[in-house]
């Protein structure tokens, strides 16, 4: 199967925008994440960040993230331009949305079961209040795969009634760019992507 060039999709739909800019809800996974998305396409729609994320493995590590996410919009002086929900966490929804899948590993079905439970989430909260598109940061880490990323999406999409915003926003050096201002801002980059079995995975390879 070819691969689909979704950056290039994005960018279809921003070049037929009107003058009046549509309402965006963006998904973030984590305020280092988010930072190179905001850059990249806070010009062309308002926005609502939208943290919603209970695969992180423990309270504390959701409230320093989600933490993150609300100081970066503060750093990049963005309070005024861009609205911020930050969800209850309840890791309970996660653990029972994966079970069966809890031996597979980082970067399989697992993850993609992970991906469906949050884009959902914001495609039906995307639906509920009007917003005209929906999409995710998640493509732009080089972990993530894209294509199932913008697949579950556009199932979303059709399921919800509500559109959505295809995008690999890794591409054009955006995982790149994400580091650089991670650093100019002096932001907690976690380096395991949130749940216990992507940390146990990701201890068991600095272990070796």
């Amino acid at each position: 199967m070819n691969k689909i060039n979704y950056n290039k999709k994005m960018e279809n739909i921003i070049n037929n925008i009107d003058n009046k800019k549509p309402k965006l809800l963006l998904h973030s996974c984590c305020g280092p994440c988010s930072s190179a998305v905001l850059e990249k396409i806070k010009e062309y729609f308002k926005i609502t960040v939208f943290y919603y994320n209970p695969n992180i493995d423990s309270e504390s590590e959701y409230k320093r993230r989600s933490k993150e996410q609300v100081e970066l919009l503060k750093d990049m002086d963005l309070n005024d331009e861009i609205n911020i929900v930050v969800e209850e966490y309840i890791h309970q929804e996660f653990l029972e949305y994966i079970r069966g899948f809890e031996k597979y590993p980082e970067g399989g079905a697992r993850c993609f079961k992970c991906y469906m439970q949050r884009l959902e989430q914001a495609a039906k909260y995307a639906k509920n209040y009007n917003f005209d598109y929906f999409t995710t940061t998640l493509s732009i880490s080089p972990h993530k795969d894209s294509q199932v990323l913008n697949r579950i999406g556009q199932f979303l999409s059709v399921k919800y009634d509500v559109k959505y915003l295809y995008s690999d926003f890794k591409k054009k050096n955006g995982f790149k760019r994400s580091v650089e201002l991670t650093k100019e801002f002096n932001m907690y980059r976690q380096d395991y992507c949130g749940c216990e079995f992507s940390k146990i995975e990701r201890q068991n390879i600095d272990e070796k």
